[in-house]
């Protein structure tokens, strides 16, 4: 297995250096991971303040989304090449001043290019941080550290949307200004304290083809269907949506061709490996627009605060840091199939109650019940399918797949908020009106359940028990998976240790 080259001897973690590297690692993390999901609490005052139709809303969100999946695996390969603190700190500054641009934009399109350099800086540093963490810490301590940092990123995530919340209320451009002086604190401590590492082995040249087209796939497929809910499924928006498939198409078979690529082809080789994936991304794209749609139903139809529309779903969160391990030790038992079926079905359960959420709608009376449900559903499948893509791939590919399933995850997102509003013909300034707002939503979550009744058809047809169940699993080997949209993190562990 690769090892990882370091200018320090390892750190534990108990010691001060230990803890301010951890310390250091939470802090960026949770940079990029709560402006995925605290921005969402600020659609509505964004909206009115920038006078943005709601594909100007949708872009707010999906430009962030689109860069970090285009470049979070190649964001991975450079700390590996370059210097891991040091592509760490790139996107420390990077997102620093993205965030600073955000809460200075006078209108919604220099919002979105600000949202899309966010994501840039995102794509560097999320990586980072976990592979500090693999990097620095003494074999010994190397998963207590791991799961000291999932713990307190779920404390983080717990806790975003309610500061997002109370920022929202005061002035949403706080919620992107308060990133700079949290992202120099972070440079202040990185310099100081963490250690430089790279990987030895990272040979070969950088995947550039295939990465922009991936990005140029992506972008234009996303402003395609972002923009036929604005004038509808013409003539101009197929010819767009045909040349985002077209870049995507080019990407594989520059993917297969490639003697390093950013994706490798074989991984789907795996029918394990792709169903999971496939599952991936009927679940993620459903959760995508729960978590926009939800909030902006709470403060436009039932009238909610910023910050009481930004609580809603923190049962989400608690639950899954709550029990997301023991459904990690439950699949362990008895197989991963039962979970990663009766989960999404069970969310599905729940994203049809909340459709029913509408004008006046109390907490306790009409929305824990169905958030509950929904959270027990997710909690249910998250680790389970984290551990089959895992599973399904060799020891030498397992950093990746865990990277490919994460910008699957993303990507699913980024393309569900783009087609299902213009589905369900929410388009404009229909945000603004509760009445036809009301409308599309509870459209929005029958499409939300169809996508999660069918990723758990999936999981009962393709999905068995994970290859390395019955193997002796060594407590070195730590493989880590977040939420893409609740920041919740679970680990699992595996039988080989892995730099990454």
């Amino acid at each position: 297995m690769k090892e990882s080259t370091s200018d320090r001897a390892p750190l534990r973690l108990g010691t001060a250096r230990g803890r301010w590297v951890l310390a250091t690692t939470v802090l960026g993390s949770g940079l990029a991971m709560l402006d995925s999901t605290v921005v969402n609490v600020a659609l509505g005052r964004i909206g009115d303040d920038l006078d943005a139709s709601f594909s100007g809303l949708q872009w707010t969100v999906n430009a962030y989304t689109l860069s970090l999946a285009s470049l979070i695996l190649l964001g991975g390969s450079l700390g590996d090449r370059f210097g891991r603190r040091r592509v760490f700190l790139v996107g420390v500054v990077w997102f620093a001043v993205a965030s600073l641009l955000c809460g200075l934009a006078p209108n919604i399109e220099l919002l979105i290019a600000a949202r899309a350099l966010q994501g840039v800086g995102g794509a560097l540093l999320t990586p980072g941080s976990l592979a500090i963490i693999a990097a620095s810490f003494h074999v010994d301590d190397r998963s207590a550290a791991v799961g000291a940092w999932s713990g307190l990123s779920g404390i983080a995530a717990a806790v975003g949307p309610l500061v997002g919340g109370w920022l929202v209320e005061i002035d949403w451009r706080l919620v992107f200004l308060i990133n700079v002086p949290v992202a120099v604190l972070i440079v202040i401590v990185a310099l100081r304290h963490v250690p430089e590492s790279r990987d030895p082995d990272a040979a070969g040249r950088l995947d550039l083809t295939g990465t922009l087209l991936a990005a140029t796939g992506l972008g234009v497929l996303t402003f395609g269907l972002t923009r036929a809910g604005d004038v509808g499924f013409n003539g101009s928006v197929a010819l767009t949506a045909a040349a985002g498939i077209a870049c995507l198409v080019a990407f594989v078979v520059v993917e297969a061709r490639s003697t390093h690529p950013l994706v490798p082809l074989e991984l789907f080789r795996n029918p394990q490996f792709s169903a999971a994936n496939a599952v991936t991304l009927l679940v993620y794209a459903a959760l995508g627009v729960i978590f926009v749609f939800l909030v902006l139903q709470l403060q436009v139809v039932s009238g909610w605060s910023p910050i009481a529309a930004g609580s809603a779903l923190l049962p989400v969160t608690v639950v899954m840091l709550l029990f997301s391990s023991r459904a990690g030790a439950l699949a362990q038992r008895i197989g991963p199939r039962l979970p990663m079926t009766l989960g999404p079905l069970l969310a599905a359960g729940g994203a049809l109650w909340m459709g029913q959420i509408g004008p006046e709608a109390s907490y306790v009376g009409d929305v824990l019940a169905p958030v509950l449900l929904f959270a027990i559903g997710l909690t249910l499948l998250v680790s389970p399918l984290t551990a089959t893509v895992l599973d399904a791939a060799d020891d030498r590919h397992a950093g990746i797949a865990s990277g490919v399933n994460n910008a699957v995850a993303r990507t699913a997102g980024l393309l569900a908020v783009a087609v299902i509003p213009a589905a369900v013909g929410i388009a404009g300034a229909d945000y603004t009106d509760p009445q036809t707002f009301d409308e599309g939503y509870g459209m929005a979550m029958v499409i939300n359940a169809a996508l999660l009744i069918l990723g758990a058809a999936l999981s009962a047809v393709f999905v068995r028990r994970p290859l390395a169940a019955g193997s002796e699993p060594d407590e070195h080997r730590v493989h880590i998976e977040t939420c893409a949209h609740c920041g919740v993190t679970g680990t699992q562990l595996h039988p080989a240790d892995h730099d990454h």
